[in-house]
């Protein structure tokens, strides 16, 4: 059975009946269903913290899905789950991998210079303030990019943006 079908929370199981209505009207192919379905038990599976099972669901998704703009969220989601692995370097990857598919993620821009940002900070903490500035520059084009895609978004790194004489 489904993992969406055996899911207890309201709202997840208000999303299954939604989707599983669209699934009936919208024309789609049966492999396009099917990977659909992966991917709304892989995002199930990541909002309860069960990384493993949601990542076999992406991978899963990734292989029957042809379209580039859905592909873009599963790798996304994907990138999201590494992130919260502590896998900094793997989740980059998948940031990037989204972004070619779909240049309008700005919470995947916000995601990498989060990443950035975090580095630098570690690279202050080990007494290396060159790469330190070098990571912080990365975030700010990262941040950058996110900004011009939702101006009204993203208010704490538009602020640090200013602070530190970085946005232009």
């Amino acid at each position: 059975m489904p993992r969406s079908q055996i899911n207890g929370n309201f709202i997840d199981k208000t999303f299954s009946i939604v989707a599983n209505i669209l699934l009936r009207i919208i024309p789609t192919t049966s492999g396009e269903k099917e990977a659909f379905t992966y991917y709304r038990d892989g995002m199930s599976a990541q909002s309860e913290g069960n990384y493993a099972e949601a990542l076999q669901n992406y991978y899963e998704a990734m292989r029957l899905e042809i379209d580039p703009y859905d592909r873009s969220y599963i790798l996304y989601n994907i990138g999201l789950i590494h992130t919260s692995n502590g896998e900094h370097t793997k989740a980059l990857e998948y940031y990037f991998r989204a972004l070619e598919r779909n240049p309008f993620l700005p919470q995947a821009f916000n995601n990498m210079a989060v990443i950035c940002h975090y580095r630098g900070e570690q690279a202050i903490r080990q007494g290396d303030s060159e790469i330190a500035e070098a990571w912080f520059d990365q975030a700010a084009e990262y941040w950058k990019q996110a900004i011009a895609l939702t101006p009204g978004n993203y208010i704490e790194a538009q602020n640090w943006l200013k602070i530190t004489r970085r946005f232009e």
